[in-house]
């Protein structure tokens, strides 16, 4: 993830943090896709993973359609916050609207707006780092790269701010309290890797979405999910998983050996 230059999280996440709102329309960059099977659940809502692979897609078509994939080809997220107002469904078509709200020499926050046929309504923003093909660290990002982000956004010095605590509670917790559950084993599969050699980004909200399948009433919109990535997770990892809860929130934490890898929270807006 070339991400250990930064601090470690030290804030929590509130609905205080609000998301740009989107700039005029033919400024974005626009796409349309259906909501397809594999991307849903039982009663047919898309899953986060699912969106979080749209919101993978639509990144690289927006960098191919301007010729950026050959500039500024590769980037990893460093947070990825998704509020769903009102879910997307299956069946049905969601449109996607793209821009830069914020960005610096090497980074940006890029907004994706996500609406649908049936009345979905899903705000996200991603930290995205523009990394160096040669090097694997944070880069430059292009001339021609930069000047297309500038045109929606006038916040041209983006800084790294964590919104979430990367200290998990401890795992002698045994009952504290009604919400308390055992650590768990999140098994990786080949398929999880990505081209960095890194499980990919979207693995991360599989494990969110295991864990939310004890508490489906954080399903219930609206809400805000948000992941933050510290360091990678290898293929050869063993990752457990730790979560807190109460009666509106939920979050966890990737353990590998004790070393927090990333960090989520599921909480109601």
């Amino acid at each position: 993830m070339a991400s250990e230059q930064f601090a470690p999280a030290t804030h929590t996440v509130t609905p205080a943090h609000v998301l740009a709102p989107p700039p005029p329309t033919e400024l974005c960059f626009q796409a349309t896709r259906p909501v397809r099977t594999a991307d849903v659940d039982s009663a047919y809502r898309l899953r986060l993973d699912g969106l979080a692979r749209y919101l993978q897609d639509i990144g690289s078509d927006n960098l191919a359609a301007f010729g950026f994939d050959r500039t500024d080809p590769l980037w990893v997220v460093r947070r990825t916050v998704i509020d769903v107002l009102r879910p997307a469904v299956w069946p049905g078509r969601v449109h996607l609207r793209r821009w830069c709200s914020a960005h610096s020499t090497r980074w940006s926050a890029m907004r994706v707006q996500v609406t649908g046929d049936e009345g979905a309504l899903i705000e996200t923003e991603g930290f995205w780092i523009n990394i160096g093909a040669d090097t694997g660290l944070p880069a430059w990002i292009s001339d021609g790269l930069l000047e297309n982000l500038a045109s929606t956004t006038e916040e041209h010095r983006l800084r790294w701010k964590p919104w979430l605590s990367a200290t998990p509670p401890s795992d002698d917790r045994d009952g504290q309290d009604d919400w308390d559950t055992p650590d768990r084993t999140f098994h990786l599969r080949t398929t999880d890797i990505d081209p960095f050699n890194h499980v990919n980004n979207a693995t991360y909200w599989h494990a969110v979405e295991e864990c939310l399948a004890d508490r489906p009433d954080l399903h219930e919109a609206p809400y805000r999910a948000v992941v933050e990535h510290l360091s990678p997770v290898f293929p050869r990892d063993h990752v457990r998983l730790r979560t807190s809860a109460d009666d509106a929130s939920l979050s966890l934490w990737f353990l590998v050996e004790g070393d927090v890898r990333a960090v989520a929270r599921v909480a109601r807006l």
